[in-house]
C-alpha cells in the first residue's frame, strides 16, 4: 500500500512536469513561448537553444509517466474488492416481498374498509 502511494505521488509529479514542459516549448510557427521566458533561454542551455533540452526532458518524463501508469494498473489489479454488507445481502430476498400477508398474523391490525369517495357530512344548518 505504501509503494502504491509513492508511485501515485511520482505519477502526479511527472504528469505536472509534462504539462509544464509542454507549455514552455516553443511552437513550430509561433513565438508564443517568448512570453514565458523561452526567448532568452538560448544563452542558458547552449547554442542549440532550449528546444533539444526541453524535447529530451519531455521524452524522459513521458517514459516515466508510462512506467508509473503501468505500475498503478498492476497495483489496481492486485487489490481485492472490499465486500460490502449491502452487496452480501442482495442474494437473499427481503422477507414479505412478493407474498400475500397472512390474515392470522397478529402484527397486522384490522383496518376498516376505505371509501373511495366519502360522502359529505350532512349539515343541519345548510338550506336545502
Amino acid at each position: 500500500m505504501l509503494i502504491q502511494t509513492m508511485v501515485l505521488g511520482v505519477h502526479l509529479f511527472v504528469g505536472f512536469g509534462i504539462i509544464m514542459l509542454v507549455l514552455l516549448q516553443r511552437g513550430k510557427g509561433a513565438d508564443a513561448g517568448a512570453g514565458f521566458g523561452a526567448g532568452a533561454s538560448g544563452t542558458v542551455f547552449g547554442a542549440s537553444g532550449a528546444a533539444s533540452f526541453l524535447s529530451r526532458a519531455t521524452a524522459v518524463l513521458a517514459t516515466l509517466f508510462f512506467a508509473t501508469s503501468l505500475g498503478l494498473a498492476y497495483f489496481a489489479g492486485e487489490q481485492t474488492a472490499p465486500t460490502s454488507l449491502m452487496d452480501q445481502g442482495m442474494d437473499m430476498p427481503a422477507p414479505g416481498i412478493g407474498a400475500e400477508p397472512d390474515a392470522s398474523d397478529p402484527a397486522l391490525p384490522e383496518l376498516p374498509p376505505i371509501d373511495i369517495v366519502p360522502e359529505p357530512p350532512a349539515d343541519e344548518d345548510a338550506p336545502q
